[in-house]
């Protein structure tokens, strides 16, 4: 009898198991689409065609010429903007960004480090923290507040945080892993 029972209680431990796993699987599937869906749309600020003639649009909303080839991001110091250039050399997402009071030198560049949440040198919670530069002790990066904020910063203090809003700064961090490149042009 006590053979029994315990292959009944093995069966229900393993079709309870087996249950989680698909509840798991199906989730898991759904945030794939939802992630693929999202990566997938363009900002409302993206260019819909890199012929700028044919579709009226903005200079400032214009991919820097001489930025190079590939998957790439592209910083415009002067601008406040960037583009999250896919691999055919099209813009997929353009947004403004908010920077910080050190600027890198123009010049080409790789994500060197990520980080999820950590307090930014102006001491605000952020996340999606993607590295990319040092200036003279000073980490660069883009990066969004958790809050939603994007300020001015503190002229007085040294602080090298590209602040984006939390929906481009989501974007930013599935786009630009370790080692992806990243420009910085005027």
């Amino acid at each position: 009898m006590a053979r029994n029972s315990t292959g009944i209680v093995v069966a229900g431990l393993t079709a309870a198991a087996l249950a989680v796993v698909g509840v798991l699987a199906v989730q898991a599937s759904a945030a794939k689409e939802r992630d693929d869906e999202r990566r997938a749309k363009p900002s409302p600020s993206a260019p819909a065609s890199p012929d700028d003639s044919a579709t009226g649009e903005k200079d400032e909303f214009k991919l820097p010429v001489g930025t190079g080839e590939g998957k790439r991001v592209v910083y415009s110091l002067k601008a406040d903007r960037v583009w999250l250039v896919g691999k055919n050399g099209t813009p997929s997402r353009t947004f403004e960004v908010t920077p910080g009071t050190v600027d890198p030198p123009p010049g080409n560049y790789r994500v060197t480090s990520r980080s999820g949440h950590v307090t930014g040198t102006d001491g605000v919670p952020i996340e999606n923290v993607v590295r990319f530069a040092d200036v003279g002790g000073v980490s660069v990066g883009f990066s969004a507040a958790i809050d939603g904020s994007t300020p001015n910063p503190d002229p007085s203090r040294k602080t090298g945080g590209v602040r984006e809003d939390r929906a481009d700064g989501e974007a930013m961090w599935l786009f630009a892993t370790l080692d992806t490149r990243v420009v910085v042009v005027d």
